[in-house]
């Protein structure tokens, strides 16, 4: 018979079901509990409230998991979450129909607090944003084995997320990369020499809407990190497609990309900055613009700092947009909203002086499930424009 898992305690009544519980809300426990801890958490009155891991360290210290009292949150209940999310994306999404590049596993969106888990081919790569999935590494490792047998793991947390976790990973050294398909389109996956995954699979039905627009137009793909609007409007028939970022690495990596294609976007190594204001001045226009930028911050306390760098860029890509021409912007920031953003755009398109047409709104692809009570697992914005003048 297991063992009984520790008991934590609230402060106050307890009766939502977001699965995040603030310290400030819990009692401390009398014994010490390493960080990441499976835990049985209990209300003020004794009643049984829920399983979960539990981090003394952490603002959340309690990522709630399981609340059927009758469920154990053990070896088998990894196996049985995790194999309720490759489900969702193979038997109702049919991701595979498409593309072997998809996430797994999308935090509180598929019920498990602090992992993400995306497939590339053979390749899983494993996230960790909190100290209990990071602690039940193994029993997630062999969970993934079930549904990908014989598969490779890249496992990896970012260093803000060890310390206020205060745990200690070291990231999977030397993966080989892995290439991946997405509508008929290959690309390198490359963990260990790129920014996180090496590829983002969130954007993979946002690419397939701007390729679709891209046939015999001059493209321009901004922050284009490894290649993937510009490889797929390429490969759309695209007349031309300029693709510009400041890391020389995934520079490379695009190129590469493209090379997989047969395709030759032009890539560039350069601050959007600069090179968006000498292309205004030269008179270049385009008629299909990309703007794609990396996380602007993960603090509240610089939200206006980050809208406003996201007014400077907008304005300045709306300024080599064709008459006519589209735009498409996202922000993968999630402290910044959909609201707040439309209003930045709104902003921009009034300093740039053009007139703007919204033609759709969207977000990531249907693998990246949030739920209407976690709207913080909800973070890519993507608007999809005309201006028309």
């Amino acid at each position: 018979m297991s063992e009984p898992l520790p008991v934590v305690r609230l402060k106050n009544a307890w009766n939502s079901t977001h699965p995040w519980i603030f310290q400030r809300l819990v009692e401390k426990p009398a014994q010490r509990l390493k960080p990441g801890s499976i835990v049985e958490v209990v209300g003020v009155d004794g009643a049984f409230v829920g399983r979960g891991f539990y981090n003394g360290h952490s603002r959340i210290a309690l990522r709630m998991l399981e609340r059927d009292p009758a469920v154990a949150v053990d070896a088998a209940w990894f196996v049985r979450k995790i194999g309720q999310a490759v489900r969702l994306r193979r038997e109702i999404l049919r991701l595979d129909d498409v593309s072997n590049a998809w996430r797994v596993v999308h935090s509180e969106g598929d019920g498990i607090s602090g992992l993400v888990v995306d497939r590339y081919d053979d390749l899983i790569v494993v996230e960790f944003f909190s100290a209990g999935a990071w602690r039940h590494r193994s029993l997630i490792f062999d969970a993934l084995r079930e549904y990908f047998p014989g598969c490779r793991f890249h496992s990896f947390a970012d260093e803000h997320v060890q310390k206020q976790e205060s745990f200690d990973y070291k990231d999977t050294q030397g993966t080989a990369p892995a290439i991946v398909s997405e509508y008929g389109v290959r690309f390198r996956a490359d963990p260990a020499g790129a920014h996180k995954t090496g590829f983002f699979a969130d954007q993979r039905e946002n690419r397939r809407w701007v390729a679709q627009h891209c046939r015999d137009a001059r493209v321009l793909d901004l922050c284009c990190n490894t290649g993937g609007f510009a490889v797929h409007a390429a490969v759309a028939g695209a007349a031309e497609v300029v693709g510009i970022d400041i890391d020389p690495a995934v520079i490379e990596i695009a190129r590469e990309n493209a090379r997989l294609n047969q395709v030759r976007p032009r890539f560039v190594q350069a601050d959007i900055f600069p090179w968006l204001r000498d292309a205004a001045a030269n008179g270049e226009r385009f008629d299909v613009v990309i703007l794609d930028p990396a996380k602007m911050t993960r603090d509240r306390e610089q939200v206006i700092s980050a809208l406003k760098k996201y007014l400077d860029m907008n304005k300045l890509a709306l300024g080599v947009v064709k008459p006519g021409g589209l735009f498409a912007t996202f922000s993968c920031t999630g402290l910044v909203s959909e609201e707040q953003f439309l209003d930045m755009l709104r902003r921009a398109a009034f300093y740039a002086g053009r007139s703007v047409q919204v033609l759709k709104v969207a977000g990531a692809g249907p693998d990246h499930p949030w739920l209407v009570q976690v709207p913080e697992s909800r973070y890519l914005k993507a608007v999809f424009c005309r201006v028309l003048d």
